[in-house]
């Protein structure tokens, strides 16, 4: 028995990166959440929090 690979080339206009959007888009909300929860306790808590 002869062993066959199947090899399924996919060119550049049918690759569609959904898992590498989806990443992305993971990455940028968790950075959004965590720059209004850095803003509501530098801004909104009256005042800064680093004192020097």
């Amino acid at each position: 028995m002869g062993t066959e690979s199947r090899e399924r080339r996919i060119d550049h206009d049918e690759f569609d990166p959904i898992g590498t959007l989806a990443l992305i888009g993971l990455y940028f909300v968790i950075l959004v959440v965590m720059w209004v929860l850095m803003w509501q306790v530098e801004f909104l808590d009256g005042g800064p929090t680093v004192v020097g």
